[in-house]
């Protein structure tokens, strides 16, 4: 049995950016609980980013909420448009990946997923299944379908061919593979961001040439990282990763912006619809620190991947750490080779591993982010005398234990 359409609607319409056509979607879920059969809701994996982060979970998260409401979730992972890599935002050929690195990344994917989704009720699938067994006169058949001029709508190939920048011809042929998808397994519906709408459209168009009901299309918000205004990014260290430490978690979730905090409880947690509307009430008013909010997220979203005790223990470290100024005790120690009692700063910290680089290591320095001891350090050429044990502190959350050899 299906909830109510009402309940199921109210369910699936939070935080959703795009229903296309929402009206499409009342009519499949009426003849789902009239028939009593679950809607196939599709979410295509990218393989090329295997670490999965809060951005990730926004729509990971509607995927689980249709699981909850009896619908069956098909992740596909792109193992063969991995070859080909979503052209999706960028203003160049993106590079591709091998069969063999798609297939590890995809197994990776699912693990982390499966924090999020339900073990019920989910399949995964590589399309390399269907596309892998096309041959060159199906492939010629299915651009057969599709323009130029429409696919030059999209506007990160329209900007690219203005700009007279390389577009390959096989860029052209991921969005109508990621269309096959959809006709391979008779998708009802298609999630994803908003910034995959165009390729999601083309999944309607390909599957009316194959004479199926078309797939609703649910596009999410991007999430944006802990900067607040770039996407989240591991490339740009702006992201949370939902299989990161609970103390790492809660740290980062603290350092957003505190215009971000009901997006983020609205994308990332299930906080009922009431909470987010006092939340906004009491921001507006200036009746509750943003800071006491930020620290509820913590919890909620240490709790949702890890337990609500991990979430406490974050939080005693956390204050122990920042408010208190206490030094963790479970810290790495590093000792210095025998007979090293002088050693730069720079190197030391490389040496380590408290930085991959000197260069990180002074841009750290000039930022003010180094102190020995408690004391910040502001000369990159520091040369260090150690004959006791030093306690070198690194950014807001590294920390290392120097010995003398």
């Amino acid at each position: 049995m299906f909830p109510p359409l009402n309940e199921q609607m109210d369910v699936i319409t939070r935080g959703v950016f795009e229903i296309i056509p929402e009206d499409d979607l009342v009519k499949k879920l009426e003849r789902s609980i009239a028939t009593n059969s679950p809607l196939i809701i599709k979410l295509g994996c990218d393989p090329s980013r295997p670490d999965l982060h809060l951005g990730h979970s926004v729509v990971l998260r509607k995927l689980r909420q249709f699981q909850d409401l009896g619908h069956h979730a098909i992740l596909i992972v792109g193992d063969f448009t991995g070859i080909i890599g979503d052209p999706s935002g960028r203003n160049k050929t993106r590079p591709a990946l091998s069969l063999k690195e798609t297939r590890l990344n995809g197994r990776s994917y699912f693990e982390q997923a499966t924090k999020i989704l339900s073990k019920v009720r989910v399949t995964m699938c590589y399309n390399s299944e269907w596309l892998g067994a096309m041959k060159f006169e199906d492939v010629i058949k299915l651009a057969g379908k599709y323009t130029v001029a429409r696919i030059l709508e999209r506007d990160d190939f329209m900007n690219r061919f203005r700009n007279n920048e390389s577009i390959s011809i096989h860029e052209f042929l991921y969005p109508l593979a990621q269309a096959m998808d959809s006709v391979a397994i008779q998708s009802d519906v298609e999630l994803g961001g908003t910034d995959q709408k165009f390729n999601l459209l083309v999944g309607r168009d390909i599957q009316r040439e194959y004479n199926q009901e078309p797939q609703v299309i649910l596009t999410m918000p991007i999430l944006p990282g802990t900067d607040g205004i770039e996407k989240m990014s591991k490339s740009l260290d702006n992201y949370i990763g939902i299989s990161e430490p609970p103390q790492q978690i809660y740290g980062k979730t603290l350092s957003i912006p505190d215009t971000m905090i009901i997006d983020y409880f609205t994308l990332c947690t299930s906080i009922a619809a009431s909470d987010l509307d006092q939340m906004r009430d009491q921001l507006a008013s200036g009746t509750v620190n943003p800071r006491d909010l930020k620290r509820r997220l913590a919890r909620e979203l240490v709790t949702q991947y890890y337990t609500a005790d991990d979430a406490l223990r974050a939080e005693e470290d956390f204050d122990a750490l920042f408010i208190r100024k206490e030094i963790p005790e479970d810290i790495d120690e590093y000792r210095l080779a025998p007979g090293t009692v002088s050693i730069q700063l720079l190197k030391l910290m490389v040496d380590s591993k408290l930085t991959a680089s000197n260069n990180e290591g002074r841009r750290l320095i000039q930022q003010g982010g180094v102190s020995i001891d408690g004391k910040r350090i502001d000369n990159e050429y520091e040369v260090l005398t150690i004959i006791q044990p030093v306690i070198i502190k690194v950014g807001k959350r590294r920390f290392m234990k120097i010995t003398p050899s």
